[in-house]
């Protein structure tokens, strides 16, 4: 049985290269090609693809955030493909639920077999990628703690992190007070200052 298969990009020459491309694989069937999240969810609703690869260049939150929901769904599974992925990237991707990362400059056959394996139910890493991650460079933050100061960063209010990161209201203000208390901040927004500067998110 094939492995099937719905491409999101907002750049019409790399998808249509995108879909040619997956044509190759035997055993990868195309269902769908979409160039925003709006048109992408909804190819989603009627495809019920395995596997959603979704582009993504720098921090862009909006397409890191559909494929926060589209790995959230019972029927599909995400796979972020990029030219680079910053630190803040990798680590919100892979504490996401977020189900696998392939650069642009890896070779087909590396980014077919993403695929597969993302279908099996795999997570797919870069071993160094994340390690790096996910050290942190001694910042004194939790990864979860992290994750909800990286929301505020996108403007997300305490509500919508809640929901997106599947906890309770009264949670999501816990971790930003322990956020502002071990940055010895003023308040969240001066705690968000501190971990840009320090390159934390």
């Amino acid at each position: 049985m094939g492995i099937d298969v719905l491409v999101s990009d907002d750049l019409h020459l790399s998808r249509s290269a995108l879909v040619a491309l997956l044509a190759e694989p035997e055993d990868i069937r195309v269902v769908g090609a979409a160039g925003d999240n709006a048109s992408t969810l909804e190819l989603v609703a009627r495809h019920r693809p395995d596997v959603v690869v979704v582009t993504v260049e720098g921090k862009d939150s909006d397409r890191l955030a559909l494929a926060e929901k589209i790995a959230g769904l019972p029927d599909s599974r995400s796979l972020l493909l990029g030219t680079t992925f910053p630190r803040s990237v990798v680590r919100q991707a892979f504490t996401s639920g977020i189900n696998g990362m392939v650069q642009r400059s890896d070779p087909p056959r590396q980014f077919f077999e993403a695929i597969r394996r993302v279908h099996e139910g795999e997570r797919v890493f870069d071993a160094e990628l994340t390690v790096a991650a996910l050290g942190n460079g001694g910042c004194p933050l939790t990864l979860r703690e992290l994750s909800v100061l990286e929301h505020i960063s996108r403007g997300d209010t305490v509500v919508e992190i809640a929901r997106r990161l599947h906890l309770s209201e009264g949670t999501v203000r816990n971790y930003l007070s322990s956020v502002v208390a071990k940055l010895k901040a003023r308040n969240r927004i001066d705690a968000l200052r501190i971990a840009r500067d320090a390159q934390w998110i």
